[in-house]
């Protein structure tokens, strides 16, 4: 990996907030977005990779690390992160990029290439499900299973208390627990995992996604085909988004492509940065 020097970090006003990214390199744009409980950092083994031929930023989304962050729960809503992304993009001087999203930035990203698939080249979603699908296995048991700690999350400020209680461990925990591959995350990657989310008012803002899920753009919306061309890269061993949402797909996506990781979990860019570079980079060529 380059070194962190090369890297640039600047602040952008979007949809009335200040959001802070990392870029690097020069050329078209190349917009990554995160998700939970990460920030730009997750990014780390991309954003050099593709420097070499993009302008990448990459984003932390607004409540994260060094992005503003709203104090209200009505803040954290799609439409709001929709002209967040937005706002970035034609900021930076651009009509167009390649939106690259992981978890909630996958879901961030899907719902944005809906809306203005004008402003998106090409989609690259990493182990987030369409949300046609993800809606579809919220009625099944064994992802609402998967996905019983959103309910915990309805819960107000209880789980900010545990998680200060535990010094941000637990914030750690839920990267190296779910890894197949534990040692892809360094003592000083948990350490700036465990930071960004104890900077004051992150952890609330963090949470905050998942307590508006009726504004998330997941349930009660009729989705039709997206003519964005779509390349979804899925880590198969995810404990929390079960492999089976990602069959169907191409029933909502016209140009759609999917690239199986085995023995690789939620956390893929992360777990296996070599193979999602190289499924990513031949992607773009073709």
């Amino acid at each position: 990996m380059q070194s962190l020097e090369t890297w640039q970090h600047d602040y952008i006003i979007s949809n009335g907030i200040r959001l802070h990214y990392v870029t690097q390199g020069e050329g078209p744009l190349m917009l990554m977005l995160h998700g939970f409980p990460e920030f730009w950092y997750s990014w780390r083994k991309q954003i050099p990779e593709f420097a070499q031929n993009y302008k990448v930023v990459a984003l932390d989304l607004r409540g994260y690390n060094d992005s503003e962050k709203p104090t209200d729960q009505s803040a954290y809503v799609m439409s709001e992160f929709i002209k967040d992304i937005e706002g970035v993009t034609r900021g930076l001087g651009y009509d167009r990029c390649v939106l690259v999203g992981h978890d909630w930035g996958g879901a961030i990203a899907w719902n944005f290439a809906y809306a203005h698939p004008e402003l998106v080249e090409k989609l690259i979603i990493l182990n987030l499900p369409h949300p046609a699908k993800f809606a579809e296995g919220l009625r099944t048991p064994q992802q609402l299973l998967r996905s019983s700690y959103i309910f915990f999350f309805q819960i107000p400020w209880l789980p900010e208390l545990l998680v200060q209680a535990s010094g941000y461990q637990i914030v750690a925990a839920a990267l190296t627990g779910m890894a197949v591959n534990k040692s892809a995350f360094s003592d000083a990657d948990l350490a700036a995992y465990k930071e960004a989310a104890a900077k004051p008012g992150a952890l609330t803002a963090m949470i905050n996604y998942y307590r508006n899920p009726f504004q998330q753009g997941i349930v009660n919306q009729e989705w039709g085909v997206l003519d964005v061309p779509t390349l979804m890269i899925w880590g198969e061993n995810d404990t929390a988004l079960g492999k089976e949402l990602t069959y169907g797909t191409e029933a909502y996506v016209r140009d759609f492509q999917i690239r199986y990781i085995p023995d690789c979990s939620h956390w893929v860019q992360q777990e296996r940065p070599d193979l999602v570079n190289q499924y990513i980079r031949e992607y773009l060529a073709s």
